[in-house]
């Protein structure tokens, strides 16, 4: 995980090493010379993939890895801290500063105007009003096809602080008696997909923004499109962590890296200090970590400035909560407890949560790489076919081609009610449209990858583990 934006913009090893003076494979800056240095950097971790889970806690772990080694997002200080535990860090990529945008808007809009639908930031990212105002603008210009629902507000919101907002999701189906009510027992088979729940990760946003237009505009014209929302309920949550995003769009406050590596909400109540915003620390809990679903595990931190902070409690968070509440609503339990236990095979439904970044495929269970889940054989079939419509990414468990991370999502859907879950790891490690923030234009390359993936899921939603009787598409 890294970034661009005002502040620093994530580019390939070579070009880094080029635009500020650092080779990959140099050694990280350590001594009284990192003393006040606020740069950002990426990390390797020799064999980083072998070292026991809590040598490598509380980092900020990127979600890459080459071979057996592993990265981390990090400053001077945080060489100086994988110095003195023995880890011998390289710098990997020094990330060079971009041109400064000006703050936007904190907080919900009093109306979700056109002008506000073409609020953007860090070159053409959309704000979390401007996709709210896309969501009002789509269910007006397609009422057949669009339901506007909110789902539950952020932390923000939830505490009266000022800044909050609600989080939204848009239900799209060709309309009949019935569509998307907020029960279980839907007639159509049922697709979900978020994006941005890790609040610095912007792509996911854009693919969720793209995916919406690609059914609602394509609907009658794309046979694609119209299959699908003809057989299919497609709800997408395209802002998670509406809190987390709005302090990334406010880029350089807090500090002189800022807040636009931030990663997880805005609640700060944790902390007995205020958490320094930059590269692998601030304030808030990881959302994707505060799942009860083996919460507390491999992955997350009790510090509540580690980028991983799990929170106190298990689903402590008011958008896990929302989040929880529409997964409960969408789609009826049909997995018996234990961790290999199957879902029925007649299970409807499909789960995608969109992160970003390093081209790859993971499916349940991400606690423990080891322990294969009861319907392992057809997620990692499916996980397999989305990879290769992607190009060639990597699919797998977690542990298998990464590392271990307990309390998220995809976990969460696929333990309490069964439904097939994948997380997507969107963009390379590497390169101009590597990172966190890469240049806007990337998004093209992006969605000519992701559209097959979203459209193959939506088919499988109507019988993924190859049981139920409705048509597949």
């Amino acid at each position: 995980m890294k970034a661009k934006s005002i502040h620093w913009a994530a580019v390939a090893a070579t070009a880094a090493a080029v635009l500020a003076g650092t080779g990959y494979g140099m050694a990280a800056p350590a001594g009284p010379s990192a003393v006040g240095d606020d740069r950002a950097y990426v990390y390797r971790i020799p064999g980083g993939a072998h070292l026991p889970p809590g040598r490598l806690a509380g980092l900020d772990l990127l979600e890459d890895r080459d071979g057996d080694d592993l990265f981390v997002l990090g400053d001077a200080a945080t060489a100086l801290h994988l110095n003195s535990a023995g880890l011998r860090p390289k710098v990997e990529q020094r990330l060079a500063p971009a041109a400064w945008e000006p703050p936007r808007r904190s907080g919900q809009a009093p109306a979700l105007t056109a002008a506000v639908a073409e609020e953007t930031y860090y070159g053409g990212y959309r704000t979390v009003n401007a996709q709210y105002a896309h969501l009002d603008q789509v269910a007006s210009d397609h009422a057949s096809l669009a339901t506007v629902v909110d789902i539950g507000d952020s932390w923000r919101k939830s505490t009266g602080r000022p800044g909050g907002y609600d989080l939204k999701a848009i239900c799209l189906t060709k309309k009949q008696s019935g569509s998307c009510r907020l029960t279980p027992d839907s007639t159509r088979p049922r697709f979900l997909v978020q994006a941005q729940v890790h609040a610095r990760e912007l792509t996911t946003g854009e693919m969720a923004y793209r995916w919406i237009d690609y059914l609602t505009d394509g609907y009658g014209s794309d046979a694609t499109a119209t299959k699908i929302l003809d057989t299919r309920e497609v709800w997408v949550v395209p802002v998670g962590n509406p809190d987390g995003v709005d302090m990334v769009q406010q880029g350089f406050t807090g500090g002189p890296t800022g807040q636009q590596w931030h990663r997880k909400n805005a609640n700060h109540t944790h902390a007995a200090a205020t958490c320094a915003e930059g590269p692998g620390t601030g304030s808030g809990i990881d959302l994707n970590r505060n799942n009860n679903s083996h919460w507390g595990g491999a992955g997350t931190s009790s510090h509540p400035c580690d980028p991983v902070y799990k929170g106190r409690s298990a689903d402590s968070e008011s958008e896990n909560k929302a989040l929880q509440g529409l997964y409960r609503k969408l789609f009826p339990d049909t997995r018996a407890t234990g961790d290999t236990a199957a879902a029925a095979s007649g299970t409807r439904g499909m789960f995608v949560t969109l992160h970003s970044y390093s081209d790859m495929v993971l499916f349940p269970w991400g606690f423990d790489g080891d322990t294969a889940s009861g319907n392992d054989a057809a997620l990692r079939a499916m996980g397999k076919e989305m990879a290769r419509l992607a190009g060639g990414w990597e699919y797998g468990r977690p542990g298998e081609i990464l590392y271990d991370a307990s309390g998220g999502h995809d976990d969460w859907i696929y333990d309490q009610l069964g439904v097939p879950a994948f997380t997507w790891e969107i963009g390379p490690s590497s390169g101009g449209c590597g990172g966190f923030h890469p240049a806007y234009s990337c998004q093209n390359g992006f969605w000519n990858k992701v559209r097959p993936m979203l459209t193959y899921a939506a088919g499988k939603a109507g019988s993924p583990y190859g049981g139920a009787t409705s048509p597949v598409g």
